[in-house]
């Protein structure tokens, strides 16, 4: 079944009920008639006059006390309602021959308003004659009518003027519909565009910044659309053109300003965004304004998306996104636009080619919308920014991991902002657990290749994204200032059981570096959390490793980036510089997990141990390098556990005495114990070879662009010779030909 004209639905709405009611009424009225002409031709037939029939029933009808006596139990008006249908007769008088008597016909059924334009006009002429019949054969009764109730008679006349506006209305809109079809089908028949001018957009932009102006609002909008597609020559076709066309780029360029810096303004001009005393943003969306501005805040909504993946220049989408930043809340009723305008914005977040003011320019934008969104937007941002930061760090290298680090930690700002709380626990609940499935179907899976759901940057990511989201939110300090606990800290039980089952998966020297990284985002939720963690078997199981008891071979490869690297090449295996880098590693580890407890009233009894198997270990080890810094951060925990044992020697509370106890040097900063200046000095030398490493690398990502410039000059210098050198062949040609 075809799809049902608007011009059908609205007649349905308006009118069907009466004109069907009144068809009805007609056919009644009619069954009616017919019998009452059936009797006066019974009559002739029996010998009466039909003048002097005609005349007494004239007079009886004109009578006011009795009424008419074929009425009885009708009044007139329900006996012409509808209209009525008087037998066909000659001029002349001639008698007709009775119809035989029979059953009364049955009732015609309302027919479909459907039925054809000739068979209403033709009914409506039926009318018309039958009126000019009344008038002639009986005119006492047809003045009656006139003067007691003149729309009986004018009935038809309405019913054909409101079906032939319904018919108009229907030929209006099929006649659009089909022009739209053979816009799409023929080139030549779309929409002429208007070339735009300079003076045209400067018109605009004084009409809206000094008026707020509408009408300049809509221009832009429709000219912005025009700019947002101008490359696409096959859509252009397909919607047949667009109003205005743009060939000079200084008139371009100064629309695009035009639209994304002023539209924002005069949206808010009109329709203003309100903030409730809670915080919570909004926008009359009930009110009449709103439904007004709704096709305009469509179509620029429309252009935006278009327009966002298309620009490779920074700075245009900086403001594309700013000017989308206003726009959010006006957004919030358009959700499927929204959603797939989100996906865009991420893919931008997301780049690692992106500017990184840019990509921050994103994340706020994002972030407004989860903010003022309701719990299914927050939930859709939250999990759009997983989605594109574990997209994204698959590939992990040195150019990469700075942007990688930004968009970790800018999610995890999302993941608990105020109102994201519940949002924020279901979603890492359900991140954590599909961690937890993949690390025990790899344990129990006995496949060589079962290891690699782990071991791969994306698992590791997203181990260490969850252990920033944690320790942003879970942190003493915040949680003090709120006077609760923050409801995602029953998270970090399962977090870390997952992080310590992935670290100790393959305990292979191969991925030391992997096991290094999920130490420190272990000792990350430590910090923040005050959770203690047991790792130091996990740093103790590296020193036992045959890695580093057996002896070296010498190596003139470059140290390893342990940071942007989760296994070590095979070349690097029993090397002395992978030997080296472990080395330097376990002593960091060991020196960061330990100076988070360097104020603690139980700190020598925690550091006890790891003194002993350190002294072992360098008893036995013929690392020379390796047992220096070894010995170095020994000394370092001897002499901080002394410094708390002469600290707690004048103290007069028992362990049991919890309150006491976590006030122990509260008041004291962890940079001046003796491992923490140690801890401090250490930190400042690894940020200056981090700093080294980064100019380097900066460096060499510069010198690899001259060199592809270089090259490229060089091809184009190149064929350019080649041409010269074909065109010289081609004269010499002539003059030898000459």
């Amino acid at each position: 079944m075809g799809r049902v004209k608007k011009s059908t639905r609205k007649f349905e709405q308006n009118h069907l009920k009466r004109v069907l009611d009144d068809r009805k009424g007609k056919a009644k009225l009619k069954q009616q008639f017919l019998q009452r002409e059936k009797k006066k031709r019974a009559t002739k037939d029996d010998g009466s006059d039909d003048s002097g029939s005609d005349g007494e029933d004239a007079k009886t009808l004109t009578k006011k006390d009795d009424g008419p006596k074929i009425f009885e139990n009708m009044s007139v008006e329900q006996f012409f309602e509808g209209g009525f249908e008087v037998p066909e007769t000659s001029s002349a008088g001639k008698k007709k021959k009775s119809a035989p008597k029979s059953k009364p016909e049955p009732e015609p059924e309302a027919t479909d308003d459907a039925s054809g334009a000739e068979e209403d006009e033709d009914e409506f002429e039926k009318h018309k004659e039958q009126l000019a019949a009344l008038a002639e054969q009986d005119p006492e009764f047809f003045e009656y009518m006139k003067k007691n109730d003149p729309e009986l008679l004018d009935f038809t006349m309405a019913e054909r003027d409101t079906l032939s506006d319904v018919d108009d209305l229907s030929e209006s809109e099929e006649a659009q519909a089909d022009k739209k079809k053979k816009k799409g089908k023929k080139g030549e028949e779309k929409q002429e565009s208007t070339e735009l001018t300079m003076a045209e957009v400067k018109k605009w932009k004084k009409a809206m910044i000094e008026e707020t102006s509408l009408r300049a609002l809509r221009q832009v909008v429709l000219a912005f659309r025009s700019a947002a597609h101008a490359n696409d020559v096959e859509e252009d076709k397909s919607i047949g053109g667009f109003k205005f066309s743009i060939t000079n780029p200084n008139v371009y360029h100064e629309l695009v300003l035009l639209a994304l810096e002023h539209v924002p303004t005069v949206l808010n001009a009109h329709l203003p965004v309100k903030e409730s005393a809670s915080g919570k943003i909004r926008v009359a969306t009930e009110t009449k304004k709103f439904r007004t501005l709704t096709p305009l805040l469509k179509s620029h909504s429309s252009s935006l998306l278009h327009l966002l993946p298309l620009l490779t220049d920074a700075a245009t989408q900086k403001l594309l996104l700013n000017s989308s930043l206003e726009l959010i809340p006006y957004f919030l009723s358009f959700r499927k636009f929204l959603k797939a305008f989100l996906k865009a914005v991420v893919e931008i977040w997301s780049s690692n080619s992106t500017d990184e003011a840019t990509r921050i320019t994103a994340f706020l934008v994002i972030r407004r919308a989860a903010v003022i969104g309701d719990e299914g937007m927050k939930e859709t941002c939250l999990k759009a920014l997983y989605a594109g930061l574990i997209k994204a760090c698959r590939q992990t290298t040195a150019h990469t991991i700075q942007g990688i680090n930004l968009m970790k930690n800018s999610a995890a700002e999302i993941a608990g902002l105020p109102g994201m709380e519940k949002v924020g626990y279901q979603a890492g609940f359900s991140f954590i657990r599909q961690l937890a499935v993949h690390l025990r179907n790899s344990i129990t899976n006995n496949s060589k290749e079962s290891y690699k759901t782990v071991y791969n940057w994306q698992y590791v990511h997203s181990l260490d994204f969850w252990s920033r989201v944690l320790a942003m939110h879970c942190d003493g300090l915040k949680e003090a200032q709120a006077g609760k606990e923050s409801t995602l800290r029953p998270l970090i039980y399962p977090l870390v059981q997952v992080t310590l089952g992935a670290a100790r998966l393959i305990p292979t020297p191969a991925y030391f570096p992997l096991r290094f990284y999920l130490v420190r985002s272990l000792l990350r939720i430590s910090q923040a959390t005050g959770v203690y963690i047991p790792l130091a078997s996990l740093i103790f199981e590296v020193l036992s490793s045959n890695e580093i008891k057996s002896r070296a071979k010498p190596s003139t490869l470059k140290p390893l980036d342990f940071a942007t690297n989760i296994r070590a090449p095979k070349s690097y295996l029993k090397t002395r510089t992978y030997q080296d880098g472990i080395g330097e590693q376990v002593v960091e580890l060991f020196s960061e997990f330990y100076v988070l407890y360097s104020k603690s009233v139980a700190f020598p009894e925690l550091a006890i141990p790891t003194i002993v198997q350190l002294k072992r270990f360098m008893k036995k080890s013929q690392n020379g390098k390796l047992n220096g810094t070894l010995q170095l951060l020994v000394n370092k925990l001897e002499h901080n556990s002394k410094w708390i044992e002469e600290k707690r020697s004048g103290v007069e509370f028992a362990p049991n005495k919890r309150e006491q106890v976590d006030a122990f040097l509260k008041d004291v900063d962890w940079e001046t114990t003796p491992l923490g200046q140690y801890v401090v000095s250490q930190r400042k030398v690894r940020e200056e070879k981090r700093r080294l490493l980064e100019e380097s690398l900066r460096e060499e990502k510069e010198r690899e662009k001259r060199d592809r410039e270089a090259e490229e000059e060089e091809m184009e210098v190149d064929s350019g010779s080649e041409g010269e050198g074909t065109s010289e062949e081609g004269d010499d040609d002539v003059e030898m030909s000459d």
